[in-house]
């Protein structure tokens, strides 16, 4: 076990787990912050997409060790009240089915509009190919992505 300082949605949590210990178990289960699921456990789904020093991460296969000293942001840090262009644009265009991927989803869309506010579809398509949607909902995921870019 080993003490780490992390900064997570604008706090500071300390957190004594095993150095190796995936980033996304302890956001859940020490932090707890349930909106950042888990999906595969091997980066090849998600789900468990969030924004470390911006940057979109997959954090089910990245050691908390990594994360010491960065900003990490989860679903719950990207509005107070859940009012984020992309959060609002997601309602109006009704994206989930299931709902189980959508944090993945909106924290890989809000690291596209920081890097680029006005993606084509084809740029949208490429970035958004790195979460999966088992409920096929790809067609109302880019239109609300494009709405987003437009407020």
């Amino acid at each position: 076990m080993a003490s780490f300082n992390l900064r997570i949605n604008g706090k500071s949590e300390t957190v004594d787990v095993d150095p190796a210990m995936p980033l996304l178990w302890v956001i859940r289960d020490f932090i707890w912050l349930t909106g950042t699921k888990f999906g595969c456990g091997i980066s090849q789904c998600g789900a468990c997409t969030i924004h470390m020093d911006g940057n979109p991460v997959q954090s089910c296969v990245m050691p908390v060790s990594a994360f010491e000293g960065k900003e990490i942001t989860t679903i719950e840090g990207i509005s107070e009240n859940n009012d984020h262009p992309v959060q609002l644009a997601w309602i109006e265009e009704q994206v989930p089915q299931c709902g189980y991927c959508q944090s993945g989803q909106i924290m890989t869309a809000v690291a596209l509009l920081d890097r680029n506010p006005n993606p084509s579809e084809d740029e949208i398509d490429k970035v958004m190919d790195s979460v999966l949607c088992r409920c096929g909902t790809y067609h109302r995921i880019k239109k609300a992505i494009l709405k987003a870019s437009k407020s």
